[in-house]
Parts: C-alpha cells; sequence; structure tokens
C-alpha cells in the first residue's frame, strides 16, 4: 500500500508511529488538539467508542491508556489503516467499517471520542468516496455533527463523556446547545487559533459568501466540545 508515514509529534504520545494512506485523513491540527484532551482523560478499564476513526490515532492513545476500544469508519482504506496502526504500535481494539453509531456494537461506552468531517461544502451531498469524504460536510458542515449529537448521548453511560473537536465555521454554540438539549453538560473546552490549511483557503470565498468568516479571514477557531452524562444518566436507548 502506498503511504506516507508520519511521526507525530504530541507531547503525550511521542513515540506513536501513524500512517496514512492516500485517501485517509492525516492527523493535522485539529487532531493534536483532541488527542492532547484525551491523553489527559482517566480511560484505564474503560469503554471507548472512536467514532469517524481515520488513521485511528485517537484509538490508539484510549488503547495505550488501558481503554478496551471499538473504532468506526465508513472509509474501508481508513478502516485497514486503522487496523494497521494499532497493531505497529503493539495495541489492540476493534475496528469497524460502518456509518457511525448506527455501527456500534450494544452496550454503552465511558468515553465517545470523534473528529468528524466538518468543512462547509456547495450542496449537501456527502462524498461516496475520495479525499473529499474526510472533510466535506454538507453546506453548514454540520451533516455528521448533528448526527453525532443526536445519537451519541444514548451511547454514553452515566457519568460518560463526549469529546468532539470541529472549526468555529461549524457552529461551536450549536453543537453544545444541541447536546445540552439531549441532556448533558456540555462546555467548550479547549480551544485554538490555527492557519487555514489548504482545504479551508481553497473555500476561503464561498465560506465568506456564506458569512462563516469575515472578508479576508484565513483563521479559524479549532476546538474541543465537552459533553458529560450526569451520574444519574438513564439513557434512552
Amino acid at each position: 500500500m502506498s503511504a506516507d508515514a508520519l511521526a507525530v509529534p504530541y507531547v503525550s504520545t511521542p513515540d506513536l508511529h501513524v500512517v496514512a494512506p492516500v485517501g485517509v485523513y492525516a492527523p493535522a491540527e485539529d487532531s493534536r488538539l483532541l488527542a492532547d484532551e484525551l491523553a489527559a482523560e482517566p480511560m484505564a478499564g474503560f469503554d471507548v467508542l472512536d467514532l469517524c476513526t481515520g488513521s485511528g490515532l485517537l484509538a490508539m492513545i484510549a488503547a495505550r491508556a488501558g481503554a478496551e476500544v471499538t473504532a468506526i469508519d465508513v472509509c474501508p482504506r481508513a478502516v485497514e489503516a486503522a487496523r494497521a496502526n494499532l497493531g505497529r504500535n503493539g495495541l489492540s481494539g476493534e475496528v469497524i467499517c460502518g456509518d457511525l453509531i448506527d455501527a456500534a456494537p450494544a452496550g454503552g461506552f465511558d468515553v465517545i471520542v470523534s473528529n468528524p468531517p466538518y468543512v462547509p461544502a456547495r450542496g449537501d451531498q456527502l462524498p461516496a468516496g475520495g479525499p473529499h469524504r474526510a472533510w466535506d460536510a454538507g453546506h453548514d458542515g454540520r451533516a455528521i455533527i448533528d448526527r453525532i449529537c443526536a445519537k451519541a448521548p444514548a451511547l454514553l453511560r452515566p457519568g460518560g463523556r463526549l469529546l468532539l473537536v470541529h472549526s468555529h465555521v461549524a457552529g461551536l454554540e450549536r453543537t453544545v446547545a444541541a447536546l445540552e438539549a439531549a441532556g448533558l453538560r456540555a462546555v467548550v473546552s479547549t480551544r485554538r487559533t490555527i492557519a487555514f490549511g489548504p482545504v479551508m483557503r481553497g473555500r476561503a470565498d464561498y465560506l465568506t459568501q456564506r458569512g462563516l468568516i469575515a472578508p479576508g479571514g484565513r483563521h479559524e477557531d479549532i476546538a474541543v466540545v465537552r459533553a458529560e452524562a450526569p451520574v444519574g444518566w438513564a439513557r434512552t436507548a
């Protein structure tokens, strides 16, 4: 398999080795922000669900911390990459090819983590394949985020938490409100301003037309939304 090897320079995980084949989202600034937050979580003996796993980086961090990991991605190449990356780092976990939470096994999870596609696109039809599948998320960037907000709470155990990263252009406040409406306690826990990468630069005019960025803007806030299920949480499914 043709691939680019990435030595991911996280302070919390300096020796993880990640290979991201062509067509699989390679760990970037959003991955780093979420990875650092996840690495600070207690996870030993916990059940962790990684949605939109991509290269499997977040699954690896959880597995290294002693969690029982289930990782899901709709892209077969990503599933193959995540399995291979877990193996090459001496880690184990179940990696499933399927459509988000609908593919998750029955039972609850203590931690759900996700770096989903969230870049606004010119249409609501999601790509069926190709590299755009890793970032295109409908006209407002929320096609996947809204599904996670709607369905993830039902998979959380009492005291469990969801860690979800995305850009401000997809509406961080909307995510917090949606998760709170589902009964979780949600906050933006970590935020970082970064320069646009190639995808966002290529969409700058469109984002400006939509009013999602200011004219001439070439930076975005990426943030982790953290949502916790109360100790007395009663799951609805």
